[in-house]
């Protein structure tokens, strides 16, 4: 479908009072958009429209609202998908109120291929954020698409995991206008995303960051996805809604348990409890999917978990085993600790630590911290 026979559902989309519900019921009685728009004050009212609906719609305000939005949509070399196109993503139609309109700038193809949503705290730990980047990379390695919802934290760290895959794919759910970039540091991973991957919204360009604008995002990012992943979330967060909702939706739905004495570990640990599947590997994801799904999905020679290990130790000389052997992946420990318990010198602890980063086996945060890097 051309983008200038979009104005019909972008001005249902853009009708106030109307959701998605209420737009398939007159779908269902009118067919199409344009007969919604050319009915009756009378006729509308029949549909048990609220009075202010039925009046905007009589008065074609909202087609007039679309041209507007179109002529912006076309500036910013956007692409909008309805409900009856093959591009619309199919899991997304199956729940009880999709978006009547996705904006989508990127690829759009990734919008109808398998997907798996991973999603999490705002505030991670080193470890929340090792296994955010490992998963995402090793499932889209294997050609699932990761979608989460371009928050900081664990959001950010699954888009740029997979984007560091070889042909790895993702795609980003806003609580925004697909013109606006927030938080305003993922403007590098933005850009990646939006040339290498998708960015999909609901909402009307424009649209600033309200609170309440990210549970309503939530439910496209549990309704696109085959099953969602939890990785660190507290009691109330956000991550917690959308793997409520996937359940809602028949989704799977999958927690990495954390160390119980920390506050971010409460959501997926309690999702474990209540009969989630429990996560340390991309294999327990695909081992819950449909047989036909992980047929198709691509293959991928690793070597075994043994043999790399062995490779590794082989690899490290015995002032990089002395600081490896030290290191954890969920707690960091600066140079002068690693100084003091290694018995090492410095002169000797930071060529190691250098070497062990190029090997990409431990990772160095703010502050001179350093951790281990899952394998």
């Amino acid at each position: 479908m051309h983008l200038d026979q979009s104005l019909g559902w972008l001005a249902l989309a853009l009708t106030p009072g109307l959701g998605a519900r209420l737009a398939a019921k007159l779908l269902r009685e009118f067919e199409t958009p344009e007969r919604i728009f050319h009915a009756s004050l009378t006729a509308l009212e029949a549909c048990r429209l609220k009075a202010e609906t039925a009046q905007a719609i009589a008065s074609q305000q909202p087609l007039r609202e679309a041209e507007k939005e179109l002529a912006a949509v076309r500036a910013l070399g956007c692409r909008l998908v309805h409900w009856e196109e093959a591009e619309y993503p199919p899991l997304l139609k199956q729940i009880y109120d999709p978006p009547v309109l996705l904006y989508v700038r990127g690829h759009v193809e990734l919008l109808t291929r398998h997907c798996v949503s991973i999603v999490g705290t705002r505030r991670p730990t080193p470890y929340g954020n090792q296994m955010a980047e490992k998963l995402a990379h090793d499932l889209a390695l294997r050609g699932l698409v990761i979608t989460s919802g371009l928050a900081r934290g664990i959001d950010s760290t699954a888009h740029k995991g997979a984007l560091a895959a070889a042909g790895g794919a993702t795609v980003g759910i806003l609580g925004t206008g697909v013109d606006v970039i927030y938080p305003k540091e993922n403007k590098k991973v933005f850009a990646l995303m939006e040339e290498r991957g998708a960015i999909v919204s609901e909402f009307p360009l424009g649209t600033f960051a309200a609170p309440q604008n990210f549970p309503i995002r939530n439910r496209i990012i549990a309704g696109m996805a085959l099953g969602t992943v939890v990785i660190e979330g507290a009691q109330y967060s956000g991550s917690l809604i959308t793997a409520r909702l996937a359940m809602e939706f028949s989704r799977e739905v999958y927690g990495v348990p954390g160390n119980a004495t920390q506050p971010a570990s409460f959501g997926p640990n309690q999702l474990i409890k209540q009969g989630a599947k429990l996560v340390t590997g991309w294999e327990d994801v695909m081992d819950e999917l449909p047989t036909e799904i992980r047929t198709a999905l691509v293959p991928v020679e690793a070597p075994a978990a043994e043999q790399r290990t062995l490779l590794i130790e082989e690899s490290l000389s015995p002032a990089e085993r002395a600081v490896f052997d030290l290191l954890q992946p969920d707690e960091s420990r600066p140079v002068d600790e690693l100084v003091e318990r290694t018995g090492l010198n410095s002169s000797e602890v930071l060529p190691a630590l250098f070497e062990l980063e190029m090997k990409g086996l431990v990772r160095q945060l703010p502050g001179k911290n350093f951790v281990k890097v899952l394998l």
